[in-house]
């Protein structure tokens, strides 16, 4: 059984509260993977290069490359995440993103401190471990403590922090998949009048259609107890409202609201984009006494 991902929320200062998941550690380590196979390949083309072309020797190669790898990988993490909203290429495949934990845009402060501390989280103590047989015993042991707190600090972080996360005031989230919802009038431009004249539809405008809209996308299957029996009674009061502000002449039974909204849905809204084509934007129901 899997498990279930972390969730944390975020007021920004436009004061729309938004919801993210957190991003595992395991999926972290996949984004770091690919970044640093990114990193390094980008190292090895550019020494093949200097090789072939005779500028450099092989005898240097290694020694070269450490230091292009030294030099590269700080300034790559940091421009792509300033460049790409907290993105470097290996978290963009992996669609994940840094975000500040306040809820503002992140800094260029935060950025850096975040990606300088990756060196002494894990390049630094990567190449201890590479090179452990060559330490004396103490030494050893020293770097194997740090790598447990290193380990330790994100495994107990709410939020999957580590230690330049919380340093920096960022975490790493899950990008969420844009999902489009259906399109309630998808044939409203080439479907008839579906029973409704033209008299019926110069009654409303398009912020009386959104609110119809919203109260059309509410899902019957997550309301609970009494709630449908409300949602019900609802839809009948405002089809028998609309059905009486544009004359239909008949009362809608609750039974045959929903029907009757979602096909004044339709035609409403195409021949409100009817209209605008021709410069008559109706904002709402007003849009005749202006």
């Amino acid at each position: 059984m899997s498990k279930p991902l972390k969730s944390h929320s975020l007021t920004p200062p436009e004061g729309v509260t938004l919801h993210f998941e957190v991003a595992s550690l395991s999926t972290r380590f996949g984004a770091q993977l690919l970044d640093i196979l990114i990193t390094v390949t980008t190292v090895v083309l550019i020494c093949l290069t200097l090789l072939f072309a005779n500028i450099l020797s092989g005898s240097n190669f290694s020694a070269l490359a450490a230091l292009l790898f030294f030099a590269l990988r700080v300034p790559y993490y940091v421009f792509a995440e300033l460049m790409w909203n907290g993105q470097t290429l290996g978290k963009r495949i992996l669609g994940l993103r840094v975000v500040a934990t306040d809820g503002l845009g992140l800094s260029a402060y935060a950025v850096t401190v975040r990606n300088m501390m990756k060196e002494a989280e894990v390049f630094m103590p990567g190449l201890y471990l590479v090179a452990s047989s060559f330490l004396d015993g103490w030494t050893r042991l020293i770097v194997l403590v740090w790598v447990a707190i290193l380990l330790i600090v994100p495994l107990r972080s709410r939020l999957n922090q580590r230690l330049g996360d919380i340093i920096a005031g960022t975490y790493v989230v899950l990008m969420p998949k844009p999902v489009l919802l259906p399109d309630l009038a998808a044939d409203s431009r080439s479907a008839d009048l579906e029973g409704f004249l033209p008299h019926h539809l110069d009654h409303y405008g398009r912020f009386e259609l959104q609110t119809l809209e919203d109260l059309l996308r509410v899902r019957r299957e997550t309301l609970k107890g009494d709630a449908e029996e409300r949602h019900l009674d609802t839809l009948g009061r405002v089809a028998n409202t609309i059905a009486e502000r544009i004359g239909w002449g008949e009362r809608i039974e609750h039974a045959d609201a929903l029907s009757f909204l979602e096909r004044f849905y339709r035609v409403q809204r195409g021949y409100l984009e009817n209209r605008r084509l021709f410069g008559d934007a109706r904002e709402d129901k007003y849009h005749r006494s202006e």
